[in-house]
């Protein structure tokens, strides 16, 4: 008799899907090794968010190269250092061989063509290389500190050495590292630590300016001494310079971009007008012109220093406006458009391994050729990477060169295929808001505004909606105000002398604690230091009065942080933690507390802890008052009255404030000038008490640690 086996099917698929498993998990180091990096980009609140890649790395460029011995024989004679590149209008792509004295050649295809070495003026170290539209070769030949002008065939035509001039600095050195060249034929050079900016020279070396030069970035302790400091004072105590300028780029339209490197938090890229000034000061998406991007995961820690910032030690910008730069510290490569906001940023991968297509272990220059392709230069490796636009990044290209061009409605179908591949993806929320304001779709712009963080555009959508509602409604709602008005004055004169209208006047009043207590809040309103007196000597308030103002107070805070308008919230109520903002709440008005009766104890103040508590409670009556009412009101509100919105947050902050001070001098019994040593007294205080609970917590923090590494080595024994 032959047994039936059960399981026999369901082995079977266990089988074929381990057979599965084995043959997915065996394909996966080949798409590894075709992108071994992640692409990312960053949505309306900053927050990174992977997207599909924008470019894929295609061959690597420069190995294999071979030049004649002494002998006359070939030998292996690899990229040395390479220093920068610089793609010409053919898409021939050059090098600096820094290590190797010399310029490389290669055509659009990535093969070698040709050596210049300058034979009769050779080449020391040369940094730099541009070539104009003419097939003039500038090299930056910082070892010989000059740049040299070669003809296309490589023949020497032209050096321009140090200049003289009476307004450059005796100190100033001559080592040129970048350079560009504008149509005119005047060079603007990057020095070796020049902070001073480009040196800008004339067609015949002349020295002509600086161009261009960095602000000194201060930190806020600086710019404290600065206020405080007398200016000799100031000048012995720090000696601060200007970040020194790394690259240089020029772009179709003839404007000059340049990379600053070095302890920077903005500005890093600069696009220069006439007069050299910023025109990327602030772009769209945030309140200060950023640029070199990284994961928070692969920051670096420097002893002594912090987290390295990125380093931008060159850019390239596209056919398309594009701005793309290569960072030196996470080895990222960004895109920005051409208003300087973010598109999308990948790299940020090391190996210690044999050269890997699409890791960079040591970039030192990078540039576009008219494809669109990019050429990162190793220094490392002595190799190009080259990078090709993927089907998602020509796409993107595609919408946001129609939308810089101002065809927002022919943006529209490129951008809502990108946003299939990324819902998230905020140049397409932008684009497609920009769109649909074009079409007269303002309902649907104001969405996409908000979804891509634009409050400048939100606001612009909104008060077309709010024009268009007032012209459909305006008779209406003059109607309503006239007759409205006409009858509460014409009720109120009819029935002045009624019966009910007397029964009114002269009703009971509650007399019920709490009700009391609470109706005491206008009496504060009306006559502040009475009202706060009244706290003191007349039993007006109790702690349980206190704790539901205290409650009113803070979901006063939670009310606008949750609805105050678009335009004007900076909190994404999506994101609100409602804790986070309880334990502040509850911190600093305990801390005010405490620290005022104290210091109001010692500096022979009169009121009791149960008087500091209820009336720093009843002080926080505008925060009901103004801030809820000023929350709502700001959802009809655009940025055309932004100045209506600031004076009257600011109101409300003033009367706080001034509330404060009243009730300090009401209960204590002060004169002016004291309740002003008391309030700056306590704010000491609160100040003192918040670092002595820090260090209490740190060096908690280390006896923890300290008791269980004890315990480590016990167990251990």
């Amino acid at each position: 008799m032959i047994r039936k086996r059960p399981f026999k099917g369901l082995r079977r698929a266990v089988l074929a899907g381990f057979a599965a498993m084995t043959m997915l998990t065996a394909a996966l180091p080949a798409a590894a090794e075709v992108n071994p990096y992640s692409t990312r980009s960053k949505d309306s609140e900053g927050t990174i968010i992977w997207t599909q890649p924008a470019y894929t790395p295609v061959k690597l460029v420069g190995q294999g190269l071979k030049a004649p011995d002494k002998d006359n024989k070939l030998a292996a004679s690899p990229l040395k250092g390479p220093k920068d590149l610089f793609i010409d209008r053919q898409d021939h792509v050059y090098v600096a061989d820094t290590g190797n004295n010399r310029l490389v050649e290669f055509d659009d295809q990535g093969k070698w063509l040709r050596y210049l070495t300058v034979p009769e003026s050779p080449l020391n170290k040369p940094e730099g290389l541009f070539i104009t539209a003419e097939g003039d070769i500038y090299v930056a030949d910082t070892g010989n500190k000059r740049v040299v002008r070669l003809n296309s065939e490589g023949k020497l035509l032209q050096k321009f050495e140090k200049p003289q001039s009476p307004f450059l600095p005796d100190s100033f050195k001559f080592d040129p590292t970048r350079l560009v060249v504008d149509k005119r034929g005047f060079l603007y050079i990057a020095t070796l630590g020049g902070y001073q900016g480009l040196l800008q020279m004339d067609p015949q070396g002349e020295f002509q300016s600086f161009y261009g030069t960095n602000a000194t970035e201060l930190s806020t302790l600086d710019k404290i001494k600065k206020a405080l400091y007398p200016k000799q004072m100031y000048a012995n105590e720090i000696s601060k310079l200007p970040g020194t300028i790394s690259s240089v780029a020029v772009d179709k339209n003839g404007f000059i971009y340049t990379t600053t490197a070095g302890n920077v938090s903005e500005n890093q890229v600069k696009k220069l007008n006439i007069r050299g000034q910023n025109m990327l000061q602030y772009n769209s998406s945030q309140n200060k012109s950023t640029f070199g991007e990284y994961a928070p995961r692969d920051r670096k820690y420097v002893s002594g220093q912090g987290y390295a910032k990125p380093q931008l030690i060159d850019l390239t910008i596209d056919r398309s406006g594009n701005i793309t730069t290569i960072d030196s510290s996470y080895h990222v490569i960004s895109q920005y458009d051409a208003n300087g906001n973010l598109l999308f940023f990948w790299g940020g991968g090391e190996t210690e391994a044999a050269t890997q297509l699409g890791l960079i272990k040591a970039p030192a220059a990078i540039d576009s050729n008219s494809k669109g392709d990019l050429l990162v230069l190793d220094s490392q490796e002595g190799s190009i990477q080259w990078f090709r636009q993927s089907e998602f990044g020509s796409l993107v290209n595609k919408a946001n060169g129609l939308t810089l061009q101002g065809r927002y409605e022919e943006s529209e179908v490129p951008w809502q295929e990108v946003l299939r591949y990324n819902t998230f993806f905020t140049p397409a929320l932008l684009g497609l808001a920009k769109a649909s304001y074009k079409k007269g779709d303002y309902e649907q712009a104001k969405q996409y505004f908000q979804r891509g963080g634009n409050r400048k555009g939100y606001s612009d959508a909104y008060w077309q909606i709010r024009l268009k509602w007032f012209q459909r409604n305006f008779s209406m709602l003059a109607t309503i105000y006239t007759l409205g008005s006409a009858g509460f004055l014409l009720l109120g004169r009819l029935t002045r002398e009624t019966r009910w209208r007397k029964a009114w006047r002269n009703r009971k009043r509650s007399a019920n604690p709490a009700i009391v207590q609470l109706k005491h809040l206008f009496t504060i309103i009306r006559h502040p230091i009475d009202g706060f007196s009244a706290l003191r000597y007349e039993g007006k308030g109790s702690y349980p009065g206190a704790l539901v103002i205290l409650l009113l107070a803070f979901g006063s805070l939670v009310f606008a942080k949750l609805y105050t308008g678009f335009p004007f919230n900076p909190v994404n109520p999506y994101k609100f933690n409602m804790l986070i903002l309880f334990i502040e709440f509850v911190v600093l008005w305990l801390g005010w507390v405490v620290c005022n009766y104290l210091v109001s104890s010692i500096l022979q103040g009169e009121g009791r802890f149960r008087d500091v508590f209820i009336a720093s409670s009843y002080a926080l009556m505008p925060l009901i008052l103004v801030g809820i009412p000023l929350a709502l009101l700001s959802n009809i509100m655009t940025y055309s009255e932004e100045a209506i919105y600031n004076d009257l947050y600011s109101a409300m902050i003033i009367w706080l404030l001034l509330l404060f001070v009243w009730k300090v001098q009401s209960l204590q019994n002060y004169s002016v000038g004291e309740t002003a040593v008391n309030l700056a007294s306590t704010a000491f205080a609160f100040l003192i008490g918040a670092v002595l609970v820090l260090t209490v917590f740190g060096l908690s923090s280390d006896l923890k640690s300290f008791v269980f590494e004890i315990y480590q080595e016990v167990r251990l024994r």
